[in-house]
């Protein structure tokens, strides 16, 4: 998928990250997730969402993750 997939606007939702094209919070999809729904289950719900979109937030979760290990580190020394 090309192009944006999180939009930061203080026009929408005070500037909560939302998904690229909606006003779905990105944190919508963590707290899915965190409590054991999955991924089909909150597109179901969001319909404005993609999956590509839902995929690539993930991917970039993950290299933010990978790519923070010193600063994450830290807090358990």
């Amino acid at each position: 998928m090309e192009g944006r997939v999180i939009n930061i606007d203080p026009e929408i939702l005070g500037g909560t990250p939302v998904f690229y094209g909606t006003r779905v919070p990105i944190k919508n999809l963590f707290d899915y997730l965190e409590t054991g729904d999955t991924i089909e289950t909150f597109l179901e719900d969001f319909d404005g969402v993609k999956k590509e979109q839902v995929i690539k937030v993930l991917e970039m979760s993950q290299r933010l993750i990978e790519t923070s290990t010193g600063i994450l580190n830290e807090n358990f020394a």
